[in-house]
């Protein structure tokens, strides 16, 4: 369930609206326990998923490292590769 839920700090280029919004999304769906809300709780969803977005994009913008930032196609290669070592090929 929490797939979109991934390390977006120290990137170039920066996480994106989209990213940090999936895991808000991804979280609050998490710890509600409901993929989808019913009517009677679509609005502190919403809010939820918003407060959620806005906490992640001021921790990932505040947070300070001396390490270089990382390349997203290297990092998607290197995930690839500990899929297919732990997984075998599909």
């Amino acid at each position: 369930m929490c797939r979109n839920i991934r390390t977006l700090s120290n990137f170039e280029p920066p996480a994106t609206r989209d990213e940090v919004h999936g895991a808000a999304l991804q979280y609050v769906r998490k710890i509600s326990g409901a993929a989808t809300p019913s009517q009677a709780n679509a609005e502190v969803f919403a809010r939820a998923v918003e407060a959620v977005e806005l906490a992640t994009r001021e921790l990932v913008e505040s947070l300070v490292t001396t390490a270089p930032p990382k390349n997203r196609e290297v990092e998607a290669a290197k995930a690839k590769e500990r899929s297919i070592a732990r997984f075998g090929r599909a």
